[in-house]
């Protein structure tokens, strides 16, 4: 986890994210205790992402909100955008093509 000046954690996992790997980024999200969080996950270097790793994004969408945050993903590989297009988490959590457009938002 990287901190930005602005006070948004960003975050930048690499390789897959599935059931061996997801307790990692599970923990980086955890935003118990943070005062109106802002997190954005720079996904342009994960090259998978099963059912574990959606689940673990609308699960920390859901917990960062109830926290008045927001949560976005940065640069999402096409494997990537397919696998949250499929199940709808593309409409769920921001989507943005680079990683600067994703903090300027």
């Amino acid at each position: 986890m990287l901190p930005h000046p602005s006070g948004i954690r960003v975050l930048t996992p690499a390789g897959e994210i599935d059931h061996h790997t997801g307790d990692h980024l599970r923990r980086a999200l955890d935003v118990t205790g943070a005062p109106r969080p802002g997190i954005v996950i720079d996904m342009r270097q994960v090259a998978f992402m099963d059912s574990t790793g959606i689940n673990i994004l609308i699960a920390a969408h859901q917990a960062v909100t109830e926290a008045d945050g927001w949560l976005r993903l940065a640069g999402p590989t096409d494997s990537v955008l397919r696998v949250l297009h499929v199940v709808g988490g593309d409409d769920i959590i921001e989507c943005h093509p680079t990683l600067h457009e994703a903090l300027a938002s």
